[in-house]
């Protein structure tokens, strides 16, 4: 199903995010809007569960998480296909692209009366592995103790 909605929201959306307009994405999801995503500790440390809820969350994580991207590492390649089902909106950053490799990432949204009002951001084996690389070494290196 090709719902004009999502496919407003997939274009814009990613638009937005690439040119780290905040107010450009805030204006995307609905007041009340649920985001959750392994990046959101990552960002902001009173948010260890990763969930932020409502628009004022998400504008203190879109407007920190524009000004530390990585950009050699977000290359916003993607394919251009997207999926619709019912109220799902769904897409992918792959970690391969035709310049080299990518976070990869899948984008999952909630879409209702034209905004978002669930968005939830899996990330894939390479993305994990920068994300988490200096947290996982030092664990693995010193293994607890059996109980």
């Amino acid at each position: 199903m090709n719902d004009p909605a999502h496919a407003a929201i997939f274009t814009a959306w990613h638009d937005a995010a690439r040119a780290r307009d905040t107010p450009a994405l805030l204006a995307l999801y609905a007041a009340d809007a649920v985001l959750e995503s392994p990046l959101v500790p990552a960002i902001l440390d009173d948010k260890p569960d990763g969930v932020l809820r409502g628009r004022a969350d998400l504008a203190r994580f879109f407007t920190e998480g524009a000004r530390r991207r990585p950009n050699d590492l977000v290359r916003w390649w993607r394919s251009g296909q997207w999926a619709s089902l019912g109220s799902l909106l769904i897409w992918e950053y792959p970690r391969a692209t035709p310049d080299g490799e990518q976070v990869d990432i899948v984008e999952v949204m909630d879409i209702a009366d034209g905004l978002i009002r669930h968005h939830r951001i899996y990330w894939g084996w390479f993305g994990v592995r920068l994300l988490t690389g200096t947290a996982v070494r030092p664990a693995l290196s010193h293994p607890a103790s059996p109980c």
